[in-house]
């Protein structure tokens, strides 16, 4: 009886320990996109990193990145992790945001956006990146990634952006409706929303952002009220160079023409992937973002977008990357 007392009083102790270290948990919210960008996310999310690291994280997902931009700011997440947008960076410069750390890129030989021809638009000779001069494209918002990233193609094949007819359709689904639709002869997308429009028939692929432009995609920023909470961003950058690191050496790793094996060691990690991209592992391996191993930031590339972004007019001038980053935190590459 005495032996039992003593194991029902170390149960009870445990229980006791393991809610109070629940409860000294530092809770914070994460607004995401449901793509493969932010896959270390949800590796650290699924895996327990975040609990590790004493952590309470709640995911809040968003259809665009912009919205992402002006939660954080708002304090109605505490953290964002998505896209650099226009958006994003005039509110940086206002000193309501600060970037915190890397995230996802386009990168050769790593899909993640692509140039995607409505069929009507493609059986009419538009079959390149090179062609969209001239054409309605759709985008999410006016100085979206989608919109910066058309930019670059124009410098490379020496058209005029305004030559290109923008259209703003505020999500990806509007913007893969739209193409099926015929409203629109091109859009950019990401491949896990364009999957099922090719799969169907419903479009075409003219090419990857990735394979024509390279740049820094994807960051993590915090309001500075955040940033200021030191032990909670090193408790989450911490997390996520451990996520990073693991995506990077079994994934990407083992990547070959655009996708990863299905495997004993990659299988894990791309069910993960799955599961909070609401997608089949299937299409998973063909959508796996790039991500630097020690979640690193591109800063100069960060800082041409800003001059490109504010010669468009579409960011305020008179600051540059520099001013928006917490140093402190930046790995920079």
């Amino acid at each position: 009886m005495i032996g039992l007392a003593r194991l029902a009083l170390a149960g009870l102790l445990a229980l006791t320990i393991g809610g109070a270290r629940a409860e000294d948990a530092l809770k914070a919210k994460i607004g995401v996109l449901r793509l493969s960008s932010s896959a270390p996310v949800f590796i650290a999310q699924d895996k327990g990193y975040f609990r590790d690291a004493g952590l309470d994280i709640e995911l809040k997902f968003f259809d665009a990145a912009q919205p992402i931009a002006v939660a954080t700011t708002s304090g109605d997440v505490d953290f964002g992790i998505t896209a650099f947008t226009a958006g994003l960076y005039n509110l940086a410069g206002k000193g309501t945001l600060k970037v915190i750390g890397g995230m996802s890129r386009e990168k050769a030989g790593y899909p993640l956006i692509g140039y995607f021809a409505s069929n009507n638009a493609y059986a009419a000779g538009l079959e390149t990146p090179k062609d969209l001069a001239g054409k309605r494209v759709a985008v999410t918002q006016v100085g979206s990634s989608f919109h910066y990233s058309l930019g670059l193609l124009a410098d490379k094949y020496g058209f005029k952006l305004a030559d290109v007819k923008i259209v703003p359709l505020q999500s990806l689904s509007n913007a893969a409706a739209a193409l099926k639709g015929e409203t629109v002869d091109a859009a950019l997308l990401p491949v896990s929303t364009a999957r099922k429009l090719m799969d169907e028939g419903g479009a075409k692929l003219l090419g990857w952002v990735g394979d024509e432009t390279p740049w820094q995609l994807g960051a993590v920023f915090a309001s500075p009220r955040t940033v200021a909470n030191k032990a909670l961003v090193a408790k989450l950058l911490g997390a996520l160079a451990k996520a990073d690191r693991e995506y990077h050496d079994v994934i990407l790793a083992a990547m070959k023409d655009g996708k990863a094996p299905i495997d004993d060691k990659t299988k894990p990690l791309l069910e993960i992937i799955a599961k909070y991209t609401n997608l089949p592992v299937e299409q998973v391996v063909g959508n796996c973002a790039y991500v630097d191993p020690d979640g690193k930031l591109d800063v100069r590339n960060v800082d041409n977008q800003i001059r490109w972004l504010q010669e468009q007019g579409f960011v305020d001038k008179g600051f540059d990357a520099e001013a928006i980053i917490a140093g402190e935190f930046v790995k920079a590459d």
